[in-house]
């Protein structure tokens, strides 16, 4: 059985498109045919499981019994690999249990693949939390992502502190997430479909859409740019998963 791997999506901060990020990830890993479930954190309402729910389960990972159902079930389940989007403001607490329940010591032990892509801000606040979240990342995969989907801007970065902060930091990843155009985005959310099923062409139950073709085109344009991103970094690599051959369309 192959390795499981765990790859959770999050940030301190909200607004910054956390699950954005990791509807993305579970259409790249679709495409690549990657088997994956996914959990989504923000309880009880759920934004992820809106747009995948075939295979995303609401959870507070707060409690014990739903860290059980995340961490219990590594080995049990079929899919390889575990997406966990974490809520606004969860990250930190988040990875503090994971040190506490001892996943951190099976990561750095290679008994688990363990993969962060955190999401960052525009504020100087987003890089104390790097600081914060560097704590955690022995044995981890840490991915520091720029997501301009919200038409974020990061000038009010300085150079130098910038660099003060990245360099404390051994083997970080940076990744950007391109602005994607704005009705386009808001159309897919309306929809309420996988930004895969989106392009082609079909609904929540795979029936036939009627979706527009420019914006279809642009996010299909999109995506293939964040994929680019995945590719670079050699994603179904680090998860274990050797990819079948990409499909366009599930």
């Amino acid at each position: 059985m192959a390795k499981p791997a765990v790859v959770v999506v999050g940030a301190d901060k909200g607004g910054v498109g956390k699950t954005t990020v990791s509807r993305t990830l579970l259409d790249y890993f679709s495409a690549n045919n990657v088997p994956t479930r996914a959990f989504d954190t923000e309880s009880p309402r759920g934004t992820l499981k809106r747009f995948h729910p075939d295979i995303t389960e609401i959870v507070d990972m707060t409690t014990t019994s739903d860290q059980m159902k995340i961490f219990d079930t590594l080995n049990a389940t079929s899919p390889s690999v575990t997406v966990i989007d974490v809520r606004a403001g969860l990250l930190s607490p988040a990875l503090a249990s994971l040190r506490d329940i001892g996943f951190l010591d099976a990561a750095k032990a290679g008994q688990i693949t363990f993969a962060v892509f955190h999401i960052l801000g525009p504020s100087i606040a987003s890089l104390d939390e790097i600081a914060e979240t560097a704590n955690f990342m022995g044995g981890a995969k840490y991915f520091l992502v720029k997501n301009f989907i919200n038409d974020t801007q990061f000038f009010q970065w300085d150079q130098a502190t910038y660099q003060s902060y990245f360099n404390r930091i051994k083997d970080a990843t940076e990744l950007t997430i391109p602005k994607l155009n704005e009705m386009a985005y808001e159309q897919v959310e309306v929809s309420s479909v996988p930004f895969l099923k989106f392009v082609a062409n079909k609904g929540v139950h795979d029936e036939a859409a009627n979706y527009s073709f420019v914006l279809r085109g642009y996010v299909r344009h999109w995506l293939a740019n964040v994929w680019s991103e995945f590719d670079r970094i050699h994603l179904t690599d680090i998860v274990g998963s050797k990819p079948g051959g990409r499909s366009s369309e599930k």
